[in-house]
């Protein structure tokens, strides 16, 4: 008996996004506990050299205003504290992503923070500047640094699910440049991408760039 790969030409579009669907929230599952699983020490080694690299990146060091994000501790998300300040100390303008709830939805988007701003939870559990801030608007920010479950190296990448920065990069990008950062052990071949899916424009692990 022969047989060959599934192909999803075989399929109507609402199965093959269910199947695509599907496929992420294994992925989100198996990675995301991987990621949670280690240990804090690991998690400070692997961010610094994360940092390190993004530090050296040519559109970083060009750049005159940086979205970046508050790691939360306990997904283990690479802790970008030490580029925030490194940033800070260059005069580099920072944005934190927020999610306000409106009676359609949710807005998207960054705001500036500002030294002595405080970031606090907000209904997505990441931390967010305050909702009088500054709203960043297209040409403010030149680089958007976006945290991936799973990354391809030609930056398609897997998000928590929320949907936020295929949502929100638009926005911003271009002109600003999008950098997706994760350890190098949650990059993939491949993934299953739809429509709405955008890819980053450049991808810094611990190990690679």
């Amino acid at each position: 008996m022969s047989h060959r790969p599934l192909d999803p030409r075989d399929f109507d579009q609402e199965t093959v996004t269910t199947l695509f669907r599907q496929a992420k929230a294994a992925l989100r599952k198996s990675l995301g506990s991987v990621r949670r699983a280690l240990p804090v020490a690991a998690v400070a080694d692997r961010s610094s050299r994360i940092v390190d690299k993004l530090l050296q990146h040519d559109w970083l060091a060009a750049a005159q205003g940086v979205a970046l994000y508050a790691a939360v501790s306990t997904r283990r998300e690479p802790d970008l504290t030490e580029l925030h300040q490194c940033l800070q100390q260059r005069g580099v303008r920072l944005y934190y992503p927020f999610m306000d709830s409106i009676p359609s939805g949710y807005l998207t988007g960054f705001r500036l923070w500002r030294p002595g701003d405080i970031l606090k939870p907000g209904s997505f559990s990441f931390a967010e500047p305050d909702r009088n801030a500054p709203l960043a608007r297209r040409g403010d920010v030149d680089v958007v640094v976006v945290p991936a479950l799973g990354v391809t190296l030609d930056g398609h990448r897997l998000g928590s699910g929320s949907g936020f920065y295929d949502a929100t990069l638009p926005d911003l990008c271009p002109p600003a440049k999008s950098i997706a950062v994760a350890y190098d052990f949650q990059c993939l071949v491949e993934l299953p991408m739809e429509s709405h899916d955008l890819p980053c424009d450049d991808v810094v692990t611990d190990t690679i760039r």
